[in-house]
Protein backbone atom coordinates (compact mmCIF):
# COMPACT_ATOMS: atom_id res chain seq x y z
CA UNK A 1 0.00 0.00 0.00
CA UNK A 2 1.24 3.47 -0.91
CA UNK A 3 2.21 5.91 1.51
CA UNK A 4 -0.52 8.12 0.51
CA UNK A 5 -3.36 5.75 0.51
CA UNK A 6 -1.83 4.30 3.86
CA UNK A 7 -2.34 7.54 5.16
CA UNK A 8 -6.06 8.42 4.60
CA UNK A 9 -7.27 5.39 5.26
CA UNK A 10 -4.85 4.92 9.13
CA UNK A 11 -5.27 8.90 9.94
CA UNK A 12 -8.41 9.24 8.00
CA UNK A 13 -6.55 12.92 6.72
CA UNK A 14 -4.73 13.83 3.29
CA UNK A 15 -1.97 15.67 3.50
CA UNK A 16 -3.29 18.76 3.35
CA UNK A 17 -4.93 18.69 6.59
CA UNK A 18 -8.78 17.85 5.36
CA UNK A 19 -10.95 14.82 6.03
CA UNK A 20 -10.06 12.10 3.82
CA UNK A 21 -12.77 10.45 3.09
CA UNK A 22 -16.45 11.95 0.98
CA UNK A 23 -17.79 15.12 2.62
CA UNK A 24 -20.66 17.30 1.65
CA UNK A 25 -19.08 20.61 1.80
CA UNK A 26 -19.24 21.61 4.97
CA UNK A 27 -19.74 25.43 7.15
CA UNK A 28 -17.17 24.79 9.53
CA UNK A 29 -17.48 28.11 11.34
CA UNK A 30 -21.70 27.03 11.87
CA UNK A 31 -20.69 23.26 12.73
CA UNK A 32 -18.34 24.99 15.84
CA UNK A 33 -20.90 27.17 17.06
CA UNK A 34 -23.39 24.33 17.14
CA UNK A 35 -21.22 22.02 19.34
CA UNK A 36 -20.08 25.18 21.37
CA UNK A 37 -23.63 25.81 21.89
CA UNK A 38 -24.73 22.43 22.91
CA UNK A 39 -21.60 21.97 25.16
CA UNK A 40 -22.92 25.11 27.21
CA UNK A 41 -26.24 24.31 27.35
CA UNK A 42 -24.85 20.02 28.50
CA UNK A 43 -22.83 22.00 31.23
CA UNK A 44 -25.64 24.43 32.17
CA UNK A 45 -27.57 21.08 33.15
CA UNK A 46 -25.09 19.78 35.58
CA UNK A 47 -25.13 23.52 37.75
CA UNK A 48 -29.02 24.62 36.76
CA UNK A 49 -30.41 22.89 40.20
CA UNK A 50 -27.56 24.06 42.75
CA UNK A 51 -28.91 27.22 43.69
CA UNK A 52 -32.39 25.76 44.61
CA UNK A 53 -30.47 22.99 46.67
CA UNK A 54 -30.82 24.51 50.27
CA UNK A 55 -34.81 25.10 49.47
CA UNK A 56 -35.79 21.74 48.12
CA UNK A 57 -36.68 19.91 51.12
CA UNK A 58 -39.49 23.23 51.44
CA UNK A 59 -40.47 22.95 48.00
CA UNK A 60 -40.97 19.00 47.64
CA UNK A 61 -41.83 18.06 51.07
CA UNK A 62 -38.47 15.71 51.62
CA UNK A 63 -35.35 15.48 53.65
CA UNK A 64 -32.27 17.55 53.06
CA UNK A 65 -30.39 14.25 52.27
CA UNK A 66 -33.05 12.86 49.63
CA UNK A 67 -32.89 15.91 47.99
CA UNK A 68 -29.20 15.69 47.71
CA UNK A 69 -30.05 13.12 44.82
CA UNK A 70 -31.37 15.59 43.05
CA UNK A 71 -27.64 16.75 42.19
CA UNK A 72 -25.95 13.65 42.82
CA UNK A 73 -27.99 11.24 40.29
CA UNK A 74 -27.13 13.50 37.40
CA UNK A 75 -23.53 13.39 38.51
CA UNK A 76 -23.81 9.27 37.97
CA UNK A 77 -25.81 9.64 35.02
CA UNK A 78 -23.17 11.83 33.43
CA UNK A 79 -20.25 9.37 34.51
CA UNK A 80 -21.71 6.00 33.46
CA UNK A 81 -23.23 7.57 30.19
CA UNK A 82 -20.30 9.05 28.91
CA UNK A 83 -18.12 6.81 27.43
CA UNK A 84 -20.55 4.48 26.08
CA UNK A 85 -21.95 7.40 24.49
CA UNK A 86 -18.53 7.83 22.97
CA UNK A 87 -18.55 4.09 21.66
CA UNK A 88 -21.88 4.63 19.95
CA UNK A 89 -20.97 7.45 18.72
CA UNK A 90 -17.64 5.82 17.02
CA UNK A 91 -19.86 2.81 15.72
CA UNK A 92 -22.93 4.34 14.78
CA UNK A 93 -22.67 7.79 13.97
CA UNK A 94 -21.41 10.60 16.22
CA UNK A 95 -24.16 13.25 15.18
CA UNK A 96 -26.61 10.46 15.51
CA UNK A 97 -25.95 9.76 19.29
CA UNK A 98 -25.14 13.56 20.22
CA UNK A 99 -29.29 14.10 18.76
CA UNK A 100 -30.11 11.16 20.97
CA UNK A 101 -28.38 12.95 24.45
CA UNK A 102 -30.49 16.33 23.08
CA UNK A 103 -33.50 14.51 23.01
CA UNK A 104 -32.73 12.90 26.69
CA UNK A 105 -31.90 15.90 28.03
CA UNK A 106 -35.46 17.84 26.18
CA UNK A 107 -37.52 14.59 27.79
CA UNK A 108 -35.70 14.92 31.24
CA UNK A 109 -36.81 18.93 31.37
CA UNK A 110 -40.35 18.59 30.30
CA UNK A 111 -40.83 16.08 32.86
CA UNK A 112 -39.23 18.52 35.64
CA UNK A 113 -41.38 20.92 34.43
CA UNK A 114 -45.03 19.30 35.80
CA UNK A 115 -42.53 17.48 38.81
CA UNK A 116 -44.36 17.90 42.39
CA UNK A 117 -42.45 15.40 43.99
CA UNK A 118 -38.65 13.94 44.17
CA UNK A 119 -39.26 10.80 42.70
CA UNK A 120 -39.81 12.46 38.99
CA UNK A 121 -37.66 15.23 39.53
CA UNK A 122 -34.75 12.68 40.30
CA UNK A 123 -35.64 10.62 36.63
CA UNK A 124 -35.77 14.00 35.10
CA UNK A 125 -32.41 14.62 36.59
CA UNK A 126 -30.90 11.28 35.61
CA UNK A 127 -31.93 12.31 31.99
CA UNK A 128 -30.35 15.68 31.93
CA UNK A 129 -27.05 14.47 33.23
CA UNK A 130 -26.31 11.99 30.42
CA UNK A 131 -26.45 15.22 27.86
CA UNK A 132 -22.82 15.76 29.51
CA UNK A 133 -21.77 13.14 26.33
CA UNK A 134 -22.31 16.03 23.76
CA UNK A 135 -18.96 18.17 24.61
CA UNK A 136 -16.51 14.66 24.23
CA UNK A 137 -18.94 13.72 20.86
CA UNK A 138 -18.28 17.17 19.80
CA UNK A 139 -14.81 17.11 19.97
CA UNK A 140 -14.62 13.91 18.15
CA UNK A 141 -16.70 15.52 15.28
CA UNK A 142 -14.53 18.66 15.32
CA UNK A 143 -11.83 15.94 14.53
CA UNK A 144 -13.80 14.50 12.11
CA UNK A 145 -14.69 17.36 9.45
CA UNK A 146 -12.49 20.32 10.10
CA UNK A 147 -9.15 21.56 8.27
CA UNK A 148 -6.55 20.46 10.72
CA UNK A 149 -5.51 24.56 10.72
CA UNK A 150 -8.96 25.03 12.42
CA UNK A 151 -8.89 21.92 14.44
CA UNK A 152 -6.68 23.40 17.68
CA UNK A 153 -9.17 26.66 18.33
CA UNK A 154 -12.20 25.06 17.75
CA UNK A 155 -11.28 21.94 20.10
CA UNK A 156 -10.48 24.64 22.76
CA UNK A 157 -13.63 26.85 22.35
CA UNK A 158 -15.67 23.55 22.79
CA UNK A 159 -13.10 22.12 25.58
CA UNK A 160 -14.01 25.45 27.77
CA UNK A 161 -17.66 25.33 27.20
CA UNK A 162 -17.54 22.67 30.20
CA UNK A 163 -16.93 25.32 32.60
CA UNK A 164 -18.35 28.06 30.75
CA UNK A 165 -21.10 26.41 30.64
CA UNK A 166 -21.55 25.58 34.88
CA UNK A 167 -20.05 28.92 35.72
CA UNK A 168 -22.26 31.54 33.22
CA UNK A 169 -25.49 29.21 34.64
CA UNK A 170 -25.25 29.45 38.02
CA UNK A 171 -26.34 33.29 38.22
CA UNK A 172 -29.32 32.75 35.61
CA UNK A 173 -30.13 29.95 37.74
CA UNK A 174 -29.93 31.87 40.89
CA UNK A 175 -32.11 34.71 39.31
CA UNK A 176 -34.57 32.03 38.19
CA UNK A 177 -34.89 30.29 41.72
CA UNK A 178 -34.91 33.49 43.32
CA UNK A 179 -37.59 35.75 41.27
CA UNK A 180 -39.51 33.07 39.48
CA UNK A 181 -41.25 29.92 39.91
CA UNK A 182 -38.80 27.17 40.29
CA UNK A 183 -39.71 24.97 37.17
CA UNK A 184 -39.19 27.82 34.67
CA UNK A 185 -35.81 26.64 35.43
CA UNK A 186 -36.48 23.50 33.41
CA UNK A 187 -38.83 25.65 30.79
CA UNK A 188 -35.05 27.32 30.15
CA UNK A 189 -33.25 23.88 29.88
CA UNK A 190 -35.88 22.53 27.47
CA UNK A 191 -36.16 25.20 25.10
CA UNK A 192 -32.09 25.14 25.02
CA UNK A 193 -31.60 21.98 23.93
CA UNK A 194 -34.41 22.06 21.81
CA UNK A 195 -32.70 24.76 20.39
CA UNK A 196 -29.22 22.72 19.87
CA UNK A 197 -30.76 19.43 18.70
CA UNK A 198 -32.16 22.21 15.78
CA UNK A 199 -28.75 23.42 15.31
CA UNK A 200 -26.99 19.81 15.44
CA UNK A 201 -29.25 18.56 12.82
CA UNK A 202 -29.23 21.57 10.34
CA UNK A 203 -25.49 22.25 10.30
CA UNK A 204 -23.33 19.35 11.57
CA UNK A 205 -22.53 16.57 9.29
CA UNK A 206 -23.92 13.24 9.12
CA UNK A 207 -20.82 11.41 7.56
CA UNK A 208 -18.24 11.56 10.19
CA UNK A 209 -16.02 8.52 10.60
CA UNK A 210 -16.93 5.75 12.01
CA UNK A 211 -15.29 2.24 13.51
CA UNK A 212 -15.05 -1.17 12.74
CA UNK A 213 -17.08 -3.98 15.23
CA UNK A 214 -19.67 -4.85 17.56
CA UNK A 215 -21.07 -2.36 20.89
CA UNK A 216 -19.56 -4.28 23.94
CA UNK A 217 -23.02 -4.75 25.96
CA UNK A 218 -21.02 -6.73 28.68
CA UNK A 219 -18.16 -3.73 29.15
CA UNK A 220 -20.72 -1.28 29.03
CA UNK A 221 -22.29 -2.97 32.31
CA UNK A 222 -19.70 -3.98 33.73
CA UNK A 223 -18.39 -0.42 33.35
CA UNK A 224 -21.78 1.74 34.68
CA UNK A 225 -21.84 -0.74 37.76
CA UNK A 226 -18.01 -0.11 38.77
CA UNK A 227 -18.79 3.70 38.44
CA UNK A 228 -21.55 3.93 39.70
CA UNK A 229 -20.48 1.65 43.04
CA UNK A 230 -17.12 4.36 43.10
CA UNK A 231 -18.66 8.03 42.57
CA UNK A 232 -22.08 6.53 44.68
CA UNK A 233 -19.44 5.45 47.58
CA UNK A 234 -17.07 8.72 47.26
CA UNK A 235 -20.33 11.07 47.08
CA UNK A 236 -22.39 9.59 49.87
CA UNK A 237 -19.33 8.73 52.48
CA UNK A 238 -19.90 11.75 53.92
CA UNK A 239 -23.41 11.26 55.07
CA UNK A 240 -23.42 7.36 55.38
CA UNK A 241 -19.63 7.14 57.32
CA UNK A 242 -16.80 6.13 55.66
CA UNK A 243 -16.28 3.25 57.46
CA UNK A 244 -19.84 2.05 57.36
CA UNK A 245 -20.92 -1.08 55.60
CA UNK A 246 -22.60 0.79 52.95
CA UNK A 247 -19.97 3.00 52.02
CA UNK A 248 -17.15 0.34 52.13
CA UNK A 249 -19.45 -2.48 50.31
CA UNK A 250 -19.45 0.30 47.04
CA UNK A 251 -15.80 1.22 47.26
CA UNK A 252 -14.31 -2.30 47.61
CA UNK A 253 -17.35 -3.65 45.26
CA UNK A 254 -15.82 -1.07 42.48
CA UNK A 255 -12.67 -2.04 42.66
CA UNK A 256 -13.79 -5.69 42.18
CA UNK A 257 -15.95 -4.85 39.12
CA UNK A 258 -12.87 -2.81 37.80
CA UNK A 259 -10.70 -6.08 37.93
CA UNK A 260 -13.02 -8.35 36.37
CA UNK A 261 -14.16 -5.63 34.29
CA UNK A 262 -10.48 -5.16 32.66
CA UNK A 263 -9.85 -8.95 32.22
CA UNK A 264 -13.05 -9.03 30.05
CA UNK A 265 -12.08 -5.87 28.14
CA UNK A 266 -8.18 -7.18 27.61
CA UNK A 267 -10.27 -10.56 25.70
CA UNK A 268 -12.75 -9.38 23.59
CA UNK A 269 -12.54 -8.37 20.70
CA UNK A 270 -14.28 -5.24 20.53
CA UNK A 271 -14.34 -3.56 23.71
CA UNK A 272 -15.73 -0.39 24.82
CA UNK A 273 -12.57 0.71 25.86
CA UNK A 274 -9.61 -0.15 24.36
CA UNK A 275 -7.33 -0.35 27.75
CA UNK A 276 -4.16 -1.18 25.73
CA UNK A 277 -4.80 2.15 24.27
CA UNK A 278 -5.95 3.52 27.63
CA UNK A 279 -2.37 2.53 28.99
CA UNK A 280 -0.33 4.32 26.83
CA UNK A 281 2.19 6.57 28.78
CA UNK A 282 0.42 9.64 26.83
CA UNK A 283 -3.17 8.78 27.49
CA UNK A 284 -2.45 7.07 31.06
CA UNK A 285 -0.71 10.53 32.31
CA UNK A 286 -3.33 13.15 31.05
CA UNK A 287 -6.05 11.03 32.14
CA UNK A 288 -3.81 11.10 35.54
CA UNK A 289 -3.79 15.10 35.16
CA UNK A 290 -7.49 15.38 34.33
CA UNK A 291 -8.53 13.38 37.98
CA UNK A 292 -7.01 16.55 39.54
CA UNK A 293 -7.76 19.78 37.02
CA UNK A 294 -11.44 18.23 37.57
CA UNK A 295 -11.13 18.23 41.46
CA UNK A 296 -9.21 21.78 41.80
CA UNK A 297 -12.22 22.92 39.25
CA UNK A 298 -15.02 21.67 40.86
CA UNK A 299 -13.63 23.25 43.85
CA UNK A 300 -14.53 26.56 43.50
CA UNK A 301 -18.38 25.19 43.65
CA UNK A 302 -17.58 23.90 46.65
CA UNK A 303 -15.49 26.59 48.38
CA UNK A 304 -16.14 29.59 47.40
CA UNK A 305 -19.89 30.20 47.39
CA UNK A 306 -19.97 28.81 51.34
CA UNK A 307 -17.24 31.62 51.75
CA UNK A 308 -18.96 34.37 50.00
CA UNK A 309 -22.25 33.48 51.46
CA UNK A 310 -21.33 32.51 55.17
CA UNK A 311 -22.95 35.25 57.34
CA UNK A 312 -19.60 37.95 58.73
CA UNK A 313 -21.17 38.17 62.00
CA UNK A 314 -18.94 34.93 61.76
CA UNK A 315 -15.68 36.78 61.24
CA UNK A 316 -15.33 34.54 58.41
CA UNK A 317 -17.59 34.94 55.54
CA UNK A 318 -18.49 37.87 53.46
CA UNK A 319 -22.15 37.97 53.82
CA UNK A 320 -23.33 37.76 50.21
CA UNK A 321 -26.49 37.18 48.39
CA UNK A 322 -26.95 33.51 46.25
CA UNK A 323 -27.05 35.80 43.21
CA UNK A 324 -23.89 37.76 43.97
CA UNK A 325 -21.99 34.54 45.03
CA UNK A 326 -23.07 33.04 41.57
CA UNK A 327 -22.06 36.49 39.87
CA UNK A 328 -18.48 36.35 41.36
CA UNK A 329 -18.17 32.90 39.88
CA UNK A 330 -19.16 33.77 37.01
CA UNK A 331 -15.94 35.16 35.54
CA UNK A 332 -13.83 32.55 36.07
CA UNK A 333 -16.11 30.95 32.91
CA UNK A 334 -15.90 33.71 31.01
CA UNK A 335 -11.93 33.93 31.26
CA UNK A 336 -12.00 30.39 29.75
CA UNK A 337 -13.77 31.02 26.92
CA UNK A 338 -11.62 34.03 26.11
CA UNK A 339 -8.58 31.88 26.83
CA UNK A 340 -9.62 29.24 24.29
CA UNK A 341 -7.74 30.71 21.23
CA UNK A 342 -4.72 31.39 23.34
CA UNK A 343 -4.71 27.83 24.70
CA UNK A 344 -4.99 26.67 20.90
CA UNK A 345 -1.84 28.61 19.92
CA UNK A 346 -0.01 27.31 22.50
CA UNK A 347 -0.92 23.92 21.82
CA UNK A 348 -0.39 23.99 17.86
CA UNK A 349 3.34 25.68 18.69
CA UNK A 350 4.66 24.05 22.05
CA UNK A 351 2.85 20.84 21.56
CA UNK A 352 -0.37 19.81 24.57
CA UNK A 353 2.29 18.91 27.32
CA UNK A 354 3.38 22.43 27.75
CA UNK A 355 -0.19 23.43 27.29
CA UNK A 356 -1.56 21.08 30.08
CA UNK A 357 1.42 21.96 32.26
CA UNK A 358 0.75 25.67 32.45
CA UNK A 359 -2.66 24.94 32.97
CA UNK A 360 -2.55 22.72 35.85
CA UNK A 361 0.85 25.15 37.65
CA UNK A 362 -1.53 28.44 37.10
CA UNK A 363 -4.61 26.03 39.07
CA UNK A 364 -1.83 25.27 41.53
CA UNK A 365 -0.62 29.11 41.59
CA UNK A 366 -4.22 30.22 42.57
CA UNK A 367 -4.94 28.19 45.18
CA UNK A 368 -1.37 29.15 47.38
CA UNK A 369 -2.81 32.66 46.49
CA UNK A 370 -6.00 31.88 47.98
CA UNK A 371 -4.45 31.07 51.17
CA UNK A 372 -3.64 34.47 51.81
CA UNK A 373 -6.65 36.57 49.74
CA UNK A 374 -9.81 35.41 51.30
CA UNK A 375 -10.77 38.44 53.11
CA UNK A 376 -12.75 40.44 50.52
CA UNK A 377 -15.08 39.93 47.77
CA UNK A 378 -12.33 41.40 44.77
CA UNK A 379 -10.20 38.97 46.01
CA UNK A 380 -12.65 35.80 45.60
CA UNK A 381 -13.29 37.28 42.03
CA UNK A 382 -9.37 37.41 41.24
CA UNK A 383 -8.67 34.01 42.73
CA UNK A 384 -11.60 32.69 41.07
CA UNK A 385 -10.85 34.23 38.49
CA UNK A 386 -7.39 33.14 38.12
CA UNK A 387 -8.45 29.43 38.70
CA UNK A 388 -10.54 29.85 34.94
CA UNK A 389 -7.34 30.95 33.50
CA UNK A 390 -5.43 27.58 34.18
CA UNK A 391 -8.28 25.17 33.96
CA UNK A 392 -9.14 27.05 30.41
CA UNK A 393 -5.16 26.16 29.60
CA UNK A 394 -5.75 22.46 30.58
CA UNK A 395 -9.10 21.85 29.15
CA UNK A 396 -7.87 22.84 26.06
CA UNK A 397 -4.85 20.90 26.34
CA UNK A 398 -6.18 17.33 27.42
CA UNK A 399 -8.38 16.83 24.27
CA UNK A 400 -5.68 17.37 21.83
CA UNK A 401 -3.11 15.04 23.91
CA UNK A 402 -5.93 12.20 23.95
CA UNK A 403 -6.86 12.77 20.02
CA UNK A 404 -2.60 12.59 19.41
CA UNK A 405 -2.13 9.14 20.67
CA UNK A 406 -5.39 7.25 19.91
CA UNK A 407 -6.78 5.91 16.70
CA UNK A 408 -8.98 8.11 14.52
CA UNK A 409 -11.90 5.58 14.83
CA UNK A 410 -12.16 5.62 18.91
CA UNK A 411 -11.54 9.43 19.19
CA UNK A 412 -15.53 9.86 20.90
CA UNK A 413 -14.73 6.87 23.35
CA UNK A 414 -11.30 7.72 24.48
CA UNK A 415 -12.57 11.39 25.01
CA UNK A 416 -15.19 10.02 26.84
CA UNK A 417 -12.70 7.95 29.15
CA UNK A 418 -11.41 11.53 30.20
CA UNK A 419 -14.58 13.20 30.67
CA UNK A 420 -14.91 10.44 33.37
CA UNK A 421 -11.84 11.25 34.99
CA UNK A 422 -12.36 14.81 35.46
CA UNK A 423 -16.37 13.61 36.91
CA UNK A 424 -13.80 11.36 38.86
CA UNK A 425 -11.34 14.36 40.22
CA UNK A 426 -14.73 16.69 41.21
CA UNK A 427 -16.47 13.78 43.03
CA UNK A 428 -13.49 13.11 45.02
CA UNK A 429 -13.46 17.02 45.27
CA UNK A 430 -16.87 16.91 46.82
CA UNK A 431 -16.06 14.60 49.22
CA UNK A 432 -12.60 15.43 50.81
CA UNK A 433 -13.72 18.74 50.88
CA UNK A 434 -16.83 17.84 52.37
CA UNK A 435 -15.19 16.22 55.48
CA UNK A 436 -13.19 19.42 55.70
CA UNK A 437 -15.89 21.88 55.61
CA UNK A 438 -17.65 20.63 58.13
CA UNK A 439 -15.49 19.43 60.08
CA UNK A 440 -13.50 22.75 60.98
CA UNK A 441 -16.60 25.00 62.07
CA UNK A 442 -16.71 28.03 64.26
CA UNK A 443 -20.27 29.66 65.67
CA UNK A 444 -21.04 33.14 66.59
CA UNK A 445 -24.70 35.23 66.70
CA UNK A 446 -26.60 31.68 66.54
CA UNK A 447 -24.58 31.09 62.99
CA UNK A 448 -22.35 28.06 62.50
CA UNK A 449 -19.49 28.74 59.46
CA UNK A 450 -16.53 26.93 58.66
CA UNK A 451 -13.83 28.52 60.53
CA UNK A 452 -10.99 30.54 58.56
CA UNK A 453 -8.17 27.33 59.38
CA UNK A 454 -10.85 25.11 57.50
CA UNK A 455 -11.36 27.39 54.72
CA UNK A 456 -7.40 27.58 54.55
CA UNK A 457 -6.44 23.84 54.74
CA UNK A 458 -9.44 23.18 52.11
CA UNK A 459 -6.64 26.06 49.33
CA UNK A 460 -3.90 23.56 50.60
CA UNK A 461 -5.50 20.44 49.74
CA UNK A 462 -6.21 21.74 46.02
CA UNK A 463 -3.06 23.14 45.96
CA UNK A 464 -1.25 19.99 46.91
CA UNK A 465 -3.62 18.27 44.13
CA UNK A 466 -2.65 20.73 41.69
CA UNK A 467 1.11 19.75 42.61
CA UNK A 468 0.04 16.04 41.99
CA UNK A 469 -1.41 17.28 38.51
CA UNK A 470 2.12 19.18 37.65
CA UNK A 471 4.19 15.71 38.48
CA UNK A 472 1.49 13.77 36.09
CA UNK A 473 2.16 16.04 33.52
CA UNK A 474 5.88 16.30 33.50
CA UNK A 475 5.79 11.94 33.26
CA UNK A 476 3.87 12.44 29.69
CA UNK A 477 6.50 11.74 27.28
CA UNK A 478 7.61 14.79 25.07
CA UNK A 479 7.50 12.67 22.15
CA UNK A 480 5.65 9.80 22.12
CA UNK A 481 5.54 7.35 19.21
CA UNK A 482 2.81 8.68 17.33
CA UNK A 483 -0.22 5.79 16.66
CA UNK A 484 0.19 5.07 12.82
CA UNK A 485 -3.77 5.87 13.21
CA UNK A 486 -3.41 8.63 15.70
CA UNK A 487 -6.87 11.27 15.15
CA UNK A 488 -4.34 14.49 15.19
CA UNK A 489 -0.44 15.43 15.41
CA UNK A 490 1.04 16.64 18.31
CA UNK A 491 3.63 19.67 18.21
CA UNK A 492 5.55 17.50 20.37
CA UNK A 493 6.05 14.84 17.50
CA UNK A 494 6.10 17.02 14.21
CA UNK A 495 9.88 17.09 14.26
CA UNK A 496 10.55 13.52 14.46
CA UNK A 497 7.85 11.97 12.05
CA UNK A 498 8.35 10.36 8.33
CA UNK A 499 5.47 11.35 5.87
CA UNK A 500 4.04 7.69 6.13
CA UNK A 501 3.09 7.73 9.52
CA UNK A 502 1.93 11.38 10.21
Amino acid sequence: MSPRIDEQISDGRSRDGRPAWPMKPVNQRAVIVSLAFTGLVAAFMMTLMTPLVPELPVILGASPQDCQWALTVTLLAAAVSTPIAGRFGDLYGKRRVVLGLLALVVLGSVIAMFASSLAPLIIARALQGTGLGVIPLGLSILRDVLHRDRLGGAIALVSATLGVGGAVGLPISAVVAQYLDWHFLFVLSGVLSAAGCLLVWRLVPADTLRGEGSFDVVGALGLAVGLVALLLGISEGNTWGWTSPATLGLLIGSVLVFVLWGLFELRTESPLIDLRVAARRTVLFTNIASITVGFGFFGTAVMFPQLLEAPAVTGVGLGQTMLIASLCLAPSGLVMWAISPVAARLTRARGGRVALLLGIGILAAAYVLSILFMTAVWQMILVTTVIGLGVGFAYGAMPTLIMGAVPATETAASNGLNAVMRTLGSTIASAVLGVVLVGDVVSAGGVTTTSTAGFRLTFVISAGVAIMGVVATVLIPRHHPSYRAASIPDADDLSERTPSAA
